[in-house]
């Protein structure tokens, strides 16, 4: 395919600065492709970890491994919502969300950790059909959430990098590989 959504990354004026270490852990341009090929990794390495250890925490007061893998499948679910609200057109501001709160409030720790693997497995699919399906003037709309300017290009390096940032996390603090 040789269109915008294989051709470029997005430039720094797409996203907040916060989000420039995600950008950049996404290697290349075809961000459709690292975001198919970040989930069977992701979840390859997931499966590796047994119910006993997904409840594991790397330091008190810090997620569980299952409240990570709920926290990319809520953060995945947002970052699309708002490619998809973008990518149609709409200018209306969407807000921020506090992620804290998110994990706080979904008991990520009595879900089956195989449930949770499924299911950021379906959500990534959901996701990438969304970016597949987006024609070139889509791809580079732009939106305002969280009181930033954001396109969906950077959406999708967002979701990418957001993911392999964690990914990180688990095999760093976690210990995870």
């Amino acid at each position: 395919m040789n269109d915008v959504k294989t051709l470029l990354r997005p430039e720094e004026s797409e996203y907040a600065p916060f989000y420039g270490k995600y950008v950049q852990l996404v290697g290349g341009s075809d961000v459709v492709s690292a975001l198919k090929n970040n989930i069977g990794n992701t979840t390859e390495l997931l499966s590796g970890i047994s119910e006993e250890k997904s409840l594991s925490r790397y330091a008190e007061g810090k997620w569980s491994i299952k409240e990570l893998v709920g926290h990319l499948i809520d953060t995945e679910r947002i970052f699309a919502y708002r490619a998809l609200r973008i990518s149609r057109g709409d200018a209306t501001p969407l807000a921020g969300f506090e992620q804290d709160d998110y994990i706080a409030n979904a008991d990520f720790d009595a879900c089956a950790f195989s449930d949770l693997i499924r299911e950021f497995k379906a959500v990534r699919e959901s996701t990438v059909m969304l970016f597949e399906n987006m024609n070139s003037k889509a791809w580079l709309r732009k939106g305002n959430a969280s009181e930033n300017v954001v396109s969906v290009r950077a959406l999708a390096f967002l979701t990418a990098g957001h993911e392999l940032h964690h990914v990180n996390i688990l095999k760093e603090r976690y210990l995870v590989d």
